[in-house]
């Protein structure tokens, strides 16, 4: 049967059964996404204050076969957040749902719920002297619930891992309105299925996460960062051997940046200041957390050291205080800034082995220079493998002149990464913008298996439909 609309008859008959306020129109900022690819088409969004007012809400869209789309900060970027197509959907949002329910030092445990903003969990680890480390750029919008849900990387993934491996426990609410009270504080659990990995990186068409039991670590004592100047992604990745064999699990960052990412920030956003001339033509940004006793000016200058040694560095810029490492981190962060106002073609986020990556990169250079005469911005977080490969138009050009060419590029860029073994989403999920991609390039028993899971827990169709997995015909 076809999913009906949140319509205005559906709104009122919903109002009934939540506290006053619970439901609003929904405001134009829920309606877009950050490539505005996409516009949403709900007219109503709700925002509840308690799991048992979200177990309501899941509950009435399942009676009435009503569509819902969870909306966290809207920062994704493959149009998880918003359903163009198929009858309006209702917008569920946990702005309201921000508290931290308890912290427990001793056991490098918050409780969060799935609401809060990513910076705010920080500062409450930060309070209680404990970090949690996932980090990324939007984490003054983007909230856990929808980390969570798309299973989000960031800069620390080659220490700490990715959104799942920060995760012990959750609750959520299930597509038939029921309360999973998941949140247990357990490093070890084995009673059967995991139904915790299996919402994370759901993006919310499993089920709404409500709130997190999420990993701290402790501070490291001393943070070091440096920009050091390598000739080729392969000696990078040999110097990210020789820091491992140097320092172990102390690598917490290590992200590669290219030429043309200096040049954008100088084109884009002049006013940031570069600690080069002129923009090398690879280096990596190396951030080091060390215990007491070590000192990380002294380790970054041994690493450069030995770098320089064995032909892998040629220069580099240690941070001689926090506002230059700082410095360091802003230009990074402001690259996919930098890369919006220049305006992509096709962006590309992808994984590959690591051994595979010093091949990948020339490889599609030259597939893409065979395309046209195109600008190609590769940076990303080398250390865990994951590239951000991203084509431009020509210097003057517009991306408006080349749309012709977008699923060209991108089909070119995707099959190469499928070719080497490596993922066409790596850590952006696939939301409505990669389900062609994952259906192309996607394993069938592993695709059987996703439709099957699907369809047992929701049957009626009802959560986040369209994302993931297409919507079926009729």
């Amino acid at each position: 049967m076809p999913l009906t609309p949140a319509d205005d008859a559906f709104a009122a008959a919903l109002r009934p059964r939540l506290p006053e306020d619970t439901l609003r129109p929904a405001e134009p900022r829920h309606l877009e996404e950050p490539r505005g690819r996409w516009r949403g088409t709900s007219r109503w969004v709700a925002l509840p204050r308690t799991v048992q007012e979200v177990s309501a809400l899941v509950t009435a869209c399942a009676e009435a076969r009503v569509g819902l789309v969870p909306w966290g900060g809207g920062t994704g970027l493959v149009g998880g957040q918003v359903a163009p197509d198929g009858p309006p959907p209702l917008l569920l949002s946990l702005d309201r749902m921000t508290a931290i329910r308890a912290v427990h030092p001793r056991e490098n445990v918050m409780v969060a719920e799935a609401g809060a903003v990513l910076a705010d969990v920080q500062e409450a680890a930060r309070g209680a002297d404990r970090l949690f480390a996932l980090s990324l750029a939007s984490e003054g919008t983007a909230r856990i619930g929808g980390l969570l849900s798309t299973n989000a990387g960031g800069v620390n993934v080659l220490r700490y891992g990715n959104a799942r491996d920060q995760v012990l426990g959750l609750e959520a609410v299930l597509p038939d309105g029921q309360i999973w009270h998941g949140l247990k504080r357990l490093r070890k659990d084995n009673t059967g299925y995991d139904l915790r990995n299996l919402l994370i990186g759901a993006e919310g068409t499993l089920g709404v996460i409500t709130a997190a039991a999420l990993k701290l670590a402790p501070r490291p004592a001393a943070t070091g960062t440096a920009l050091l100047v390598v000739h080729s992604p392969a000696a990078a990745l040999d110097l990210l051997a020789l820091a491992r064999d140097h320092l172990g699990e102390m690598v917490s960052a290590f992200e590669l940046i290219g030429r043309m990412g200096f040049d954008f920030l100088r084109e884009a956003l002049p006013d940031l200041r570069q600690p080069f001339a002129t923009g090398p033509e690879w280096c990596v940004l190396v951030e080091l957390g060390l215990p007491r006793g070590m000192d990380p000016q002294t380790a970054l200058e041994e690493l450069f050291a030995s770098g320089l040694a064995a032909g892998l560095v040629s220069d580099g810029v240690v941070a001689q205080s926090t506002q230059q490492a700082a410095e360091f981190w802003t230009l990074r962060e402001h690259i996919p800034e930098a890369n919006r106002r220049i305006g992509a073609i096709s962006s590309h986020d992808v994984s590959l082995p690591l051994e595979a990556l010093p091949a990948f990169v020339p490889e599609g250079l030259a597939r893409i220079a065979a395309l046209g005469p195109f600008r190609v911005n590769c940076f990303g977080h080398l250390g865990d493998g994951n590239l951000h490969y991203n084509v431009f138009p020509p210097k003057g050009g517009t991306k408006a002149d080349h749309q012709a060419l977008r699923e060209e590029i991108k089909r070119t860029i995707h099959d190469l990464v499928h070719q080497m073994g490596g993922s066409v989403s790596a850590e952006h999920g696939i939301g409505r913008l990669k389900v062609a991609d994952l259906e192309r390039y996607g394993d069938p028993a592993k695709l059987a298996a996703m439709r099957a899971i699907k369809a047992a827990l929701d049957p009626a169709g009802i959560m986040n439909p369209g994302a993931v997995l297409r919507l079926p015909p009729g």
